[in-house]
């Protein structure tokens, strides 16, 4: 890299949505949901360990929610790391729509949908979180986990879908609009590279799977 500044100093975080759920693949908001991961999904867990070897981790981050926490073991065992677990980065509170279908949500919140598609950032689920408040509870796990990320240290952060993206634009600095309107999802048990530069943080791969 340019001025000397090796890839061996650069610090990363590499944000990693756990692997599919049943509710996944049946289409059912889960929300804060604690779901574990299906056969499927613990094959995908698997599968990005053996993957995500090659960065490296010394620190293993996740959301305390099973689904997560069972996809941070799975890359944990492999990387010869302990899990540390934290509440913070569970996933978006999604109020009323936990454990309804996608098509159920759709048919009987449509205005708040549509509001939602174009961007607006309003509780899901009429009493859920916002992204901001997600942002607002995750960027705490993450400065923190910054604070102690020594220089060449990379951590793998296991969280959700819409909490992983959120959190990825903010450290990135990357509005929430910009990012809930042009930036994909994450896939399951997919992850987002961000590594720090001369003028902050910025997303160098996304939507990596195994």
């Amino acid at each position: 890299m340019a001025g000397g500044r090796g890839r061996a100093q650069v610090r990363r975080i590499v944000v990693v949505r756990h692997g599919e759920t049943t509710h996944n693949a049946q289409g059912i908001w889960q929300g804060q949901l604690d779901t574990p991961l299906s056969a499927t999904g613990r094959a995908q867990a698997a599968a990005a360990a053996a993957a995500l070897t090659a960065y490296e981790p010394s620190v293993i981050l996740s959301s305390d929610l099973e689904r997560a926490a069972e996809t941070a073991r799975s890359i944990a065992s492999v990387a010869g790391l302990e899990v540390t677990y934290d509440e913070r980065l569970r996933e978006i509170h999604v109020g009323q729509w936990q454990g309804m279908t996608a098509g159920d949500v759709a048919e009987r919140y449509p205005e708040l949908q549509a509001a939602l598609a174009q961007g607006q950032d309003l509780p899901r689920g009429v009493d859920g979180e916002t992204v901001a408040q997600v942002v607002e509870r995750g960027r705490a796990s993450l400065d923190e986990l910054v604070e102690r990320l020594t220089p060449g240290e990379c951590a793998v952060v296991a969280t959700h879908g819409v909490t992983g993206r959120a959190l990825a634009a903010s450290l990135a600095g990357i509005d929430q609009h910009t990012a809930w309107t042009a930036i994909g999802g994450l896939h399951n048990c997919h992850w987002a590279e961000l590594s720090e530069g001369r003028l902050g943080w910025r997303i160098t791969a996304w939507n990596v799977g195994a």
